[in-house]
């Protein structure tokens, strides 16, 4: 029997940046006190019985289009940055398990030692008895970011929500920290934001998220009570839907 659902939603992905586990005034690329504390907010996510899966990006580690930059193969790159996302769900996977959460980390890139292959069938099943599942390795393939990663893991387990965790509370005109004229929407079609070129998320993520229908809501994770609120059916941060 699983638990009595409180909240409106069956199931959710979360999109984590690396940039979310970071510490730049500690100079941690991981702050295990920051993880700690995502875990401690999905613990609470969990309790209300709805089903939780994770893509974590690895920015904090290795970005791949920033190491081409510097003269690194677009592809070899990608890879790389590939492999810093594992190191952060290994992270995560230790801090929910810490908490009492049941979680396994499925990668795209085969790594049997430390995670398990990515298996759309074995994820739901994961899901199905009440486990966090990190979804770790991208998409397995070069030149797709994390944000396409995680709409395309949404939709292979259907999702009822996909959650994009950021620093600012939702989507804005413009950047809100250089242009103090920049407000925040409360809700946006797919459509206007592809053809606004809002910078949330990248276009091949917003256009599988749209083709499969799944909502996405843009927030503030650091905000206490953000994602808890957006759980329990509260409007949060800006929704994207169709």
């Amino acid at each position: 029997m699983g638990k009595r659902r409180q909240t409106p939603y069956r199931r959710i992905l979360l999109k984590l940046s690396g940039e979310t586990l970071q510490n730049r005034e500690k100079g941690l690329g991981i702050d295990p006190e920051i993880v700690s504390g995502i875990a401690k907010r999905l613990k609470k996510v969990t309790a209300s019985g709805v089903q939780v899966a994770v893509v974590v990006g690895g920015g904090n580690i290795f970005r791949g289009i920033s190491g081409a930059q510097r003269g690194i193969n677009r592809t070899t790159g990608d890879h790389m940055g590939m492999l810093a996302t594992v190191i952060n769900g290994l992270a995560l996977q230790d801090a929910f398990e810490k908490e009492g959460l049941p979680t396994r980390v499925q990668t795209a890139i085969e790594m049997r030692q430390v995670a398990e292959p990515f298996i759309l069938r074995r994820a739901l099943r994961h899901l199905e008895k009440g486990r966090i599942v990190i979804f770790a390795g991208g998409t397995g393939n070069p030149y797709f970011s994390t944000d396409t990663a995680a709409a395309l893991r949404a939709s292979e387990i259907q999702a009822d929500l996909l959650v994009k965790a950021t620093k600012v509370d939702g989507i804005y005109t413009a950047d809100p920290m250089k242009d103090p004229d920049a407000t925040r929407y409360d809700s946006i079609t797919y459509q206007e934001a592809l053809v606004k070129s809002l910078k949330v998320m990248d276009a091949a993520a917003f256009s599988l998220c749209m083709e499969n229908r799944i909502p996405i809501v843009v927030l503030n994770f650091f905000k206490p009570g953000s994602i808890e609120g957006v759980v329990a059916g509260r409007k949060i941060g800006t929704l994207v839907h169709d």
